[in-house]
């Protein structure tokens, strides 16, 4: 059996495989750090290599004594935070003195005394980029067709403060811990809800022309990248699952809503003209090859929307009457509610 089973996920790719010797070697050369996600056959899912015992201790020997660790990115703040309600939930973030988050516009249900609420260009990331940095920033969001502003919640108070977000429509709140996920995520277009500030909110180009052309949620997708938290929304009940390398998961288009950056995203032709045009799923549906997480909605947005637009009376739907003998007969029943 080959002793190269070790994958690591690098700038949104999967290297490998490699043996356990070439992995230690690219955490002693720097390479790689203990924050560097690594997968092996075996484990229950990605973890960064200084959790893991065979990496453990492993410390890089370039650079020569007394010299510092390479100066990190700006961090984002780091916030508390609770999830409540049941299918129309809502999430509460406790920021402390100085901290801030940022939301899509028009997501804030409330907000306590010492938060003061300010809009900005882009994601609120670029800070020190200068004009240009901000520019950058809010027209990446709107090649992702969101808007140009998001708004900022900041404490300027003396202590704690919470605001609250809440979910556009019936679902779950996915709260997304980007230091623990490798950094970097990626997310439906409409998915994002709320993060600390400090994330970045960007795009994602789907590189293959068949995502491009039938990718039904887009060409185009969000990219949320940092190391504080996010959250994300989702419609109906939320499924989890860890792909393996070359593991393959055939689902909707609209069902997606994130997937770490080592998970191919292709879509794929049903198969049989039958099945395409009675089969009532659709021509196409998107295949996710591992190793790496992925997030999953049972009911997307715009399949709720599309039911509710073909039972309006606007869609080509007509009124039912609620079973009641007037809707039975004719329309009689909109005489007396004035239809």
């Amino acid at each position: 059996m080959s002793s190269k089973i070790w994958y690591v996920a690098e700038n949104g790719n999967t290297i490998g495989p490699m043996t356990l010797e070439q992995l230690r070697k690219g955490l002693e050369s720097g390479r790689y750090t203990p924050a560097t996600l690594v997968f092996k056959q075996g484990m229950d899912g990605w973890k960064a290599a200084g959790e893991v015992p065979e990496l453990e201790g492993i410390t890089p020997t370039t650079g020569g004594p007394g010299v510092p660790p390479p100066p990190r990115g700006p961090r984002a703040d780091e916030i508390d935070y609770e999830i409540l309600g049941d299918e129309m939930q809502y999430v509460v973030i406790e920021l402390d003195p100085g901290e801030s988050a940022v939301s899509e516009a028009g997501a804030m249900m409330y907000m306590e005394d010492g938060i003061q609420m300010e809009t900005i260009f882009g994601d609120g990331s670029s800070s020190g980029g200068g004009l240009m940095g901000k520019l950058l920033s809010a027209g990446k969001r709107v090649i992702t067709g969101e808007s140009l502003f998001m708004t900022l919640f900041g404490n300027q108070g003396a202590g704690k403060s919470h605001v609250a977000f809440a979910a556009p429509y019936p679902g779950k709140i996915i709260p997304m811990d980007l230091a623990k996920l490798g950094g970097t995520l990626i997310c439906q277009k409409d998915a994002f809800l709320c993060a600390a500030k400090g994330v970045s909110v960007g795009i994602a180009f789907q590189k293959k022309i068949g995502v491009a052309l039938f990718g039904g949620e887009g060409f185009i997708m969000e990219k949320l990248e940092g190391d504080g938290m996010a959250f994300a929304n989702a419609g109906g009940t939320i499924v989890e699952k860890e792909l393996g390398p070359g593991e393959t998961l055939r689902v909707d288009t609209g069902c997606i809503v994130a997937l770490m950056p080592t998970v191919t995203y292709d879509i794929q032709f049903v198969g049989g003209i039958k099945s395409a045009l009675f089969g009532g799923e659709g021509f196409f549906f998107a295949t996710l090859t591992g190793p790496g997480h992925v997030w999953l909605q049972s009911l997307p947005f715009s399949r709720l929307a599309g039911r509710i637009w073909q039972a309006a009376p606007q869609g080509g739907g007509k009124d039912k009457g609620e079973g009641s003998i007037l809707g039975q007969l004719g329309g009689i029943g909109g005489i007396f509610d004035g239809s």
